[in-house]
């Protein structure tokens, strides 16, 4: 048999534009099986290969949008005419300035309190070496919007040219609400302001609601308390609620799709019925990795995967073949040294966690690096390629 030269295989596949109400499935399973068959690009399909589907494409063929409106008319139901605190936002015009315009028309004062230097993800409103000149702790320090400007100025995203505290001033001002700005890092802080609090961080909310409700706080939401049910007819999640929306157009998001589990699984099926072959299926959303020279961590959704087939369950159990190279068979050259370690694959334990030769893999969920791999294959703009098929993900060396 010829020596396979070739490991893991990421394809973008283009599909065309996913409407609401659109058979998902059905163009995803038609446009794999024309990919394969191209004249030009073909493959063969394999069993364990991936298929992996944008959430994007889910969310619009299932028509989950919701409208400032919606927002609004769920937020109003909950807080009444509290002043309410909205703590924690990210700085984001597609992630949250429609969320943000949909609070604000639903009450009639916000405490925006925002972290510094950054916020969860990584976008930064204060440069940190300028935060340590000015000697600034972010730890213990609060400070008002007038002593963020006397300290750091009007400083604009470097990637978005935006000065998100005017922006975010702007978006609340125009649905007729009051706002006060705050930056500061304890949760609690907000307490001095308000008892009434929406938590909009995504994988700290937790933690942070539990400290408000400790501290004698009144009311406490998060995003994925808002929306969890259509209101008036609208797109909802009854899972993560607003968490993981997009800006879909001025006055509505794209809610992150629902009822996704029966989606890969019935990919899964036609796949199988079709080709004979047993290939995993996903959806995916952002990727988890972080930028070092931006910054960025781009996990803005509240998972990367909200379904996936059974065959995605759990971690890599990989060794390290240049540990194995340099220390166990560090006498071994040539075919000897593919020999050993191809044996020493054949015959690893089936949990590798704590093993010598295992470190410096990545201890990570498969849905995590297999979700960021198609993250980075689609891409965030108009490659037009929403389905990603993987090859060989699961092969190692002795394939």
């Amino acid at each position: 048999m010829e020596e396979r030269l070739v490991g893991t295989i990421s394809r973008g596949v283009r599909a065309p534009i996913i409407r609401e109400g659109d058979d998902l499935a059905q163009i995803v399973v038609d446009s794999v099986l024309d990919a394969a068959k191209s004249s030009h690009y073909g493959f063969e399909i394999e069993d364990r290969d991936i298929i992996a589907v944008t959430e994007a494409v889910v969310a619009r063929a299932q028509g989950n949008y919701a409208s400032v409106d919606n927002i609004a008319a769920d937020v109003k139901e909950k807080f009444g005419d509290a002043t309410v605190g909205v703590i924690f936002p990210i700085l984001s015009r597609n992630r949250f300035s429609i969320c943000l315009k949909g609070i604000a028309k639903g009450v009639k004062k916000i405490v925006l309190m925002l972290s510094y230097p950054s916020d969860e993800v990584g976008n930064h409103l204060i440069d940190e070496d300028l935060m340590d000149e000015k000697g600034v702790n972010p730890w213990s320090d609060v400070l008002s919007e007038e002593r963020y400007r006397e300290l750091f100025g009007y400083t604009k995203h470097p990637f978005t040219g935006v000065d998100y505290i005017e922006y975010y001033k702007e978006v609340i001002h125009e649905q007729g609400a009051e706002v006060e700005v705050v930056l500061a890092n304890d949760c609690r802080t907000i307490l001095k302001y308000t008892d009434q609090v929406i938590c909009c961080d995504i994988h700290t909310r937790e933690r942070n609601k539990r400290k408000l409700i400790n501290a004698g706080a009144k009311k406490v939401y998060s995003l994925d308390d808002i929306l969890t049910a259509s209101i008036d007819g609208s797109g909802y999640n009854e899972t993560y609620g607003l968490l993981g929306s997009n800006k879909a157009t001025e006055d509505t998001v794209k809610l992150f799709p629902r009822d996704c589990q029966p989606f890969v699984d019935r990919v899964q099926k036609m796949m199988l019925d079709q080709t004979g072959k047993h290939v995993e299926v996903m959806v995916y959303g952002d990727g988890a990795f972080k930028d070092p020279v931006g910054k960025i961590w781009e996990l803005a959704d509240p998972v990367v995967s909200p379904a996936y087939t059974e065959g995605l369950e759990g971690q890599p159990n990989e060794l390290k073949l240049k540990y194995l190279a340099d220390n166990d068979f560090a006498d071994l050259s040539g075919e000897a040294l593919k020999k050993a370690i191809s044996e020493r694959i054949r015959t690893k334990d089936s949990n590798l966690v704590g093993d010598m030769a295992s470190q410096g893999t990545t201890p990570r969920r498969l849905t995590d690096l297999i979700g960021s791999l198609s993250d980075l294959t689609s891409g965030s703009g108009d490659k037009g390629t929403p389905i990603i098929f993987i090859q060989g993900y699961f092969d190692n060396y002795t394939k």
